[in-house]
């Protein structure tokens, strides 16, 4: 979290209800974060935390005024609005240890 040069603090974070989600095997699963922030030139990021280990970089994607995005991996899409992200698991890991921790995160452009 972090204030800009307006004093408006950007914000992101996991919509409302989406902190804990769990699917079957092969199913897919929408996870959502929403963000605030005065900017139009903005990054989204996604990140994966698998139990024990370190975080690791999904990819990026532009929103608002950038429209760019990262070598999103097989297997993962992600849409975008003004205010949310979205990311896309077509199809959910078959075993327990394959569950894991996203994170998102919001980068205003400089």
């Amino acid at each position: 979290l972090k204030t800009n040069k307006s004093g408006f603090a950007d914000r992101i974070g996991p919509s409302e209800g989406d902190t804990n989600i769990i699917r079957e095997e092969g199913e897919s699963v929408t996870l959502s974060c929403t963000f605030e922030t005065n900017s139009n030139d903005i990054w989204l990021y996604w990140y994966r935390q698998y139990p024990n280990r370190e975080p690791e970089y999904l990819f990026y994607k532009g929103a608002r005024s950038k429209s760019r995005q990262k070598d999103i991996p097989d297997g993962f899409q992600s849409t975008t609005s003004q205010t949310s992200t979205e990311l896309i698991i077509n199809s959910v890991p078959d075993t327990l240890s394959d569950s894991a921790l996203y994170y998102c995160a919001l980068r205003v452009a400089q």
